[in-house]
Parts: structure tokens; C-alpha cells; sequence
């Protein structure tokens, strides 16, 4: 018996079929893989995946292991039909299509479309982790397979993203990343791995590059960018206080900083997420590194209301010299 959850993935599904706007759709999902313009670090590594629309070769670029690292950040996240933003919460197929995304693989936004992206697996004794699990015939509902006959999904409205038990036997399995060693062998794993999912190396040396490096993964903004904003906004004081007061690392006021969850300014990895997360807004909403910075700076309102770079002395310095830091970090 398909419960609610099943019914709402279904009428998801056949508003696809139907060629009908479905809820909160991804922006040009086509079932390709593609790299973020923000950070480039994943360019060479995507390079050798299909561009042709509605198909996925194996991505040998990244693991499996990578794909549920990506899924878990979302544990705990409650199921929103039609969602894509965890902020809201998510769906069944908008989790596989953000775990994903998250590594710079770009999937279809709809569970049907999931189960055709990659290479087919016989059957659960040979997948593994990281593979994409459908059930039902038509296919309503997705998930990422763990091993061991875990999986992690987001159920059913009034659950949440959550690890459970492969309760039935899926109609599809598909595998869209391959493991490094079936392709360079066990010893050239990490030679090949792509440096922004174990550190990014130009930041080695920067104080909480790994914050940078992990907080630009999970919202799609380039880490070096992080970065750049951090040593112009405190210099990587994760106690700086401005005179506006301005709090932390990234030099969030008390209310922005509430509005993106985060409890306290002071601590490192809440600041970068913080500020990862506003820069991401940023950029979606002004399509430009200069107006994006300058929201940043000055605020989005006074970007729009000026329509550009506000003259404000302080931000006309502002922009130019992360831009610089960010040219100095190799970005």
C-alpha cells in the first residue's frame, strides 16, 4: 500500500511526465554533470562526464563514500514536499539531487529521472554505497544506499531525513559515481581524489581552511572566496567585534546572523556556514561577485536601491580588496 508520502511523490512524478511545472523545480536539471562557477577545483575532475541530456556516464572522480559524507549533512532535516532548500526542509529526490550537488554532480530534479541517471546494478547484493535506490513502479520515491542494508532518505511528510532500513526491494538501482580503486588502482586513490573534498591545498596554510573548504562544499560557494571575505572582515579573528558590532570571523550583525542560524557569531564553523550562506544568497540573487560582495558590505537593500556598488566609501574599498585577498589565495 503506498502511503502519503508514496502519493505526493507520485502526482511530483506526473507533473514531470506531463510536462507541468513541478514544485520548486532545480534550475536547468537535465540529468548532466557540471561544475560550480564558483570554485574551479572540481573542473578537471568533472571533465570526463557525459554532457548529453538525460543520461550520466560514471563519474570517476568521486566515491561513493563521498556521496553519503554529502547525504549526512542533512540528517535531521524535515520532509518538504516539493522542497529543495534544507532550510525549509527537503523531499526524497530534491536529498539524492543536493548530496550530490554538493560534489558538483548535477542530477534531475525528479525521482524517475534519478532512477535512469549512471549505470544500472543488478541487484542490492552488488551495490554500493553512494548508489541511488528507487522504489515503485512508477518509481516515487528515492534514496541513497549506505551498504549494509541502510540507506538514507527523507521518508514521508512528518518525518525527516533519516538512516533506515532498505524495507523492500527497489526496482532500481543506479550507480553514478565508481569507486577510484576499479579505476587507478588501491594505491592512487588519493593522487586522484579532488583536492576540495579532503582540503583544498592552497589553503592548507589559512587559518580554518578546512571550515572553508567544508562550508564552500555544502552551499556551493568557492572556499577561497570564504576565505578572501575572512581575512578582509577580521583578519581570522574568530573574536573580532566591530564598532557597528559587527561580531566573529566573518563579521555577522547580531540580527543577520540570527536569520541564517546562527546562534553564536564567536564560534568558527557557525560564522563560515553563516557567511557561506549569505555569500551564496548573494550570488543568486545579484549574479555578480562585486554586487554580491557589496551586499555583503552594505546589504542587498542598498545594492538594489542604487542599483550597483553603493557610494558608500567603505564599500566602494570593500569590494576591491576582497577581490584582491581573493586573487591573492588564487582564486
Amino acid at each position: 500500500m503506498i502511503g502519503l508520502a508514496g502519493v505526493l511523490n507520485r502526482i511530483h512524478e506526473l507533473q514531470g511526465q506531463l510536462g507541468l511545472t513541478p514544485v520548486n523545480p532545480a534550475p536547468g536539471a537535465t540529468g548532466t554533470v557540471t561544475t560550480r562557477g564558483a570554485d574551479t577545483t572540481f573542473a578537471s575532475a568533472l571533465a570526463n562526464a557525459t554532457g548529453r541530456t538525460g543520461t550520466m556516464h560514471l563519474n570517476r572522480q568521486a566515491t561513493g563514500q563521498n556521496v553519503v559524507d554529502a547525504a549526512k549533512k542533512y540528517l535531521g532535516i524535515p520532509y518538504v514536499f516539493g522542497s529543495t532548500d534544507p532550510d525549509r526542509g527537503l523531499d526524497c529526490s530534491a536529498l539524492v539531487q543536493r548530496a550530490y550537488g554538493d560534489l558538483g554532480i548535477k542530477l534531475p530534479r525528479l525521482a524517475h529521472e534519478q532512477a535512469k541517471a549512471g549505470e544500472p546494478v543488478a541487484n542490492l547484493a552488488q551495490a554500493k554505497p553512494g548508489d541511488i535506490l528507487a522504489f515503485d513502479s512508477p518509481v516515487d520515491h528515492v534514496a541513497i544506499y549506505l551498504g549494509d542494508n541502510k540507506m538514507i532518505a527523507a521518508p514521508k511528510p512528518g518525518d525527516h531525513v533519516k538512516i533506515e532500513s532498505v524495507y523492500e526491494k527497489p526496482t532500481h538501482i543506479r550507480r553514478v559515481v565508481a569507486d577510484f580503486s576499479a579505476v587507478a588502482g588501491p594505491n592512487a586513490a588519493g593522487a586522484v581524489r579532488p583536492v576540495s573534498l579532503q582540503g583544498d591545498s592552497s589553503l592548507s596554510g589559512v587559518p580554518y581552511g578546512d571550515l572553508f573548504v567544508k562550508a564552500g562544499t555544502r552551499y556551493g560557494v568557492s572556499s577561497k572566496l570564504l576565505a578572501a571575505v575572512a581575512k578582509i572582515e577580521s583578519g581570522y579573528d574568530p573574536k573580532a567585534v566591530s564598532k557597528a558590532g559587527a561580531q566573529g570571523l566573518m563579521q555577522l550583525m547580531p540580527a543577520t546572523a540570527k536569520g541564517l542560524g546562527v546562534h553564536d557569531s564567536f564560534d568558527p564553523e557557525q560564522a563560515i556556514n553563516g557567511g557561506a550562506k549569505l555569500l551564496a544568497r548573494n550570488l543568486r540573487e545579484f549574479k555578480s561577485l562585486p554586487l554580491a560582495l557589496a551586499a555583503y558590505n552594505a546589504g542587498g537593500g542598498a545594492v538594489h536601491r542604487y542599483g550597483g556598488i553603493p557610494p558608500y566609501s567603505e564599500t566602494q574599498a570593500y569590494v576591491p580588496k576582497v577581490q584582491k585577498a581573493l586573487a591573492a589565495l588564487g582564486g
